[in-house]
Formats: structure tokens, C-alpha cells, sequence
């Protein structure tokens, strides 16, 4: 099996008295998608910086792509997305892919230009003429344009338009058919859903659970309407003690159920009732992060 792109051991980072990462263990296998989650002031941005050696950690290690962070050869093979990308309002895009392009070695421009033009980007137009979203574009490119074994991505679809969202996604699938490995960190839990295959929350420093999506969705509350023929009242009733079922209440003619995990035993119970139609939520993992984040916004 190959060797994890990104390990890290034990991971910590202290700021005087503020413990900004405590005890990270953590390996990103290669290939995958990992989404790692938290509110803001969770660590998320130190463990990123970690990884960058942008910070070198208090205690323990952090090991990318088999190497050091600091390695320049390492660092060669990543790609990186900031949340907040500040470009020189002199620069065009062919400025700033040219530059990174010297850093690493070469640029290859004709898949510049393709990913100039997947994302509507003119190249020769200067960022301080850029809205935020075409200065988000230049982002994408340089950090996708050398094809990197290992795409840290913070925020990357922050101001950007739907349609170039679904790009990016699509960009993301590509770059990991072709191998790659993505280290995301998102506050859009659509775009974590749809992208990673594991997800990691972080919250005061410290993380407090993996799991793959699919596990976490079955972890997640499910909404369900029930339209029924008869006293509302009544058939919530149905559902008490059922198995899974959170909370039934009545409204009008319907049942609002809050299932969590399966919703077998809810709907079996429902086989007493004359339902006229069902409404099916969808199922999202707000729930499970807010149960993690509730006291830290408290």
C-alpha cells in the first residue's frame, strides 16, 4: 500500500498561551478527498499552514507526499488554494502563472490556457481590474496548472458563480482520477458531500471524529412529511416509542417526523395511518457538525 500523502503525528501548535492545534493524528491516504471541518478559531488554517511549512509545529510531525514540508522538491508537488488569495493589482494572470511556473520548474501553457478558458478567465487583464471571483479563477489555475500529487484547498469555491463551482468540482474528480490527493477544508457542506470521500471536524484544536460521508449521513436527522386522511394529532401519536423517531408533531393534515438514522421502524409504523403523501427532506450533515460546534457558539 502506498504511503499516506499527507501523516501527521502528534501534531501541535502553540501561540504563547493559546493552543491553537493539540495532538493532530491524522493520515490523508492518497487518492482521496478528505474534507477536514471546523468553525472559525478551530485550527483549521494552522493545520494547513503546518502542512505548507508555513509554521513549524510546537510538537510532534507532519510529514507530505513521503517528504518534509520544507523540502523545496516537496513542496514542487503541491498545490495550494488560500481562503484569502492576495495578488498584486499589477499582475495579470499570465504574471502569476508565469512566477509560480519559474518556482517550480516550468509552465505547461497550452493546459494553462485550457484552464483559463474552462474557467471564462482572460489571462491578460490585470487583477486590480478583476472582480473577486476572476481574482478566485487565478487562484484555481495556479494551484491545478502543474498537476500536484497533493491539492490543499481552503475555501476554494468562495466567490465563485454556480456554474463555476460545478467546474471546479469537476476539475477536483479529474485531478484525483488522475491520482492526485485533495486536503480540502470547506465551510460549504453541500461541496464536502459532494467531493469527499472522508471528513475530519476539528473543533477547539482538537479533532474529534473521522468518518466517511456515508457514515456521517447515516449519523444525520432525516425530515419527513406525512399527509394523512384524518386527525393529525392523533397519528403523531402513532410514533410514539418507534425506534429512530426524534420527534413527531402534528400540523394540519400533516406529521413532521425527525427520524435519526433508519427510518425503517417509522415507516412500518406509518402502515397504520392513511397517508396521502410522504415528503422527503433532504438529508444534509448540518445536524451532525452543529452538534460539534453547538458549545463553541455558545
Amino acid at each position: 500500500m502506498a504511503e499516506p500523502a499527507v501523516v501527521a503525528d502528534r501534531l501541535s501548535k502553540r501561540f504563547g498561551a493559546l493552543t491553537a492545534l493539540d495532538g493532530l493524528d491524522l493520515a490523508v491516504e492518497r487518492g482521496e478527498v478528505f474534507g477536514y471541518l471546523g468553525p472559525n478559531g478551530a485550527g483549521k488554517t494552522t493545520t494547513i499552514r503546518l502542512l505548507l511549512d508555513a509554521l513549524r509545529p510546537s510538537e510532534g510531525s507532519v510529514a507530505v507526499l513521503g517528504g518534509a514540508p520544507r523540502d523545496p522538491a516537496i513542496r514542487a508537488r503541491v498545490g495550494y488554494l488560500p481562503a484569502e488569495l492576495h495578488i498584486d493589482p499589477r499582475y495579470t494572470a499570465h504574471d502569476v502563472l508565469d512566477f509560480f511556473g519559474a518556482l517550480r520548474g516550468g509552465l505547461d501553457r497550452h493546459y494553462a490556457s485550457r484552464l483559463c478558458e474552462r474557467f471564462a478567465l482572460d489571462p491578460s487583464r490585470r487583477a486590480g481590474e478583476l472582480s473577486t471571483g476572476n481574482r478566485r479563477k487565478i487562484g484555481v489555475v495556479q494551484a491545478f496548472v502543474h498537476r500536484p500529487e497533493l491539492l490543499v484547498l481552503d475555501e476554494p469555491t468562495s466567490g465563485l458563480d454556480p456554474l463555476l463551482q460545478h467546474q471546479f468540482h469537476e476539475l477536483v474528480r479529474e485531478a484525483v482520477g488522475d491520482g492526485a490527493t485533495v486536503f480540502l477544508s470547506s465551510h460549504t457542506l453541500p461541496e464536502v458531500e459532494t467531493l469527499a470521500h472522508r471528513v475530519g471536524i476539528l473543533r477547539r484544536g482538537v479533532l474529534v471524529d473521522i468518518a466517511t460521508v456515508d457514515e456521517l449521513r447515516d449519523r444525520a436527522r432525516q425530515r419527513i412529511e406525512l399527509h394523512v386522511d384524518g386527525d393529525s394529532a392523533i397519528a403523531a401519536g402513532v410514533f410514539d416509542d418507534v425506534a429512530g423517531v426524534v420527534s413527531a408533531t402534528a400540523d394540519g393534515e400533516v406529521v413532521h417526523l425527525v427520524v435519526e438514522g433508519s427510518v425503517d421502524a417509522a415507516l412500518k409504523a406509518a402502515s397504520q395511518l392513511t397517508v396521502v403523501r410522504i415528503i422527503t427532506l433532504d438529508t444534509d450533515l448540518e445536524d451532525i457538525f452543529l452538534a460539534y460546534y453547538r458549545d463553541d457558539a455558545q
